[in-house]
């Protein structure tokens, strides 16, 4: 089975939406394959608006929960996929792991604008995801 691993720094917003759409394609494409998400440095709770523009695509994440790299079996990985500079440079060198890093802008660091503009941040991150992943997963 293959197993893929997404990682970013908080583990709160885009490795969350990455593992809810790996899930949701996995299932679609008749995929049997173990995900993950991670992060180096834990926020600690799975962002409010990354929950609910995931629920607009019909996509519950609100179940999963932030989690330290530590915490997967990261040595286990086929895939090791960073979304985000810091989680590139801190995620441990996986042997035999295909590496990938998708340098997505972190959407919860979108401040001083309105609630719409931060809202449509993290869909724009969403979309990216999705056809990221979706291309991933087709493709195994």
């Amino acid at each position: 089975m293959v197993k893929i691993a997404f990682i970013c720094t908080g583990n709160s917003a885009r490795s969350q939406m990455a593992e809810g759409y790996a899930k949701f394609f996995a299932k679609k494409y008749g995929k049997n394959i173990e995900f993950y998400s991670a992060g180096s440095n834990p926020s600690g709770y799975i962002h409010p608006k990354a929950i609910e523009v995931m629920k607009e695509e019909g996509i519950d994440i609100s179940d999963q929960y932030s989690k330290h790299i530590d915490e997967i079996p990261i040595n286990q990985m086929d895939y090791v996929i960073t979304l985000c500079g810091d989680a590139a440079e801190s995620c441990p060198v996986v042997p035999g792991a295909n590496t990938q890093h998708w340098g997505l802008p972190d959407p919860a660091r979108v401040i001083g604008l309105t609630e719409d503009a931060k809202l449509n941040a993290f869909r724009n991150v969403r979309d990216e995801i999705k056809k990221r992943v979706e291309q991933l997963i087709k493709n195994l």
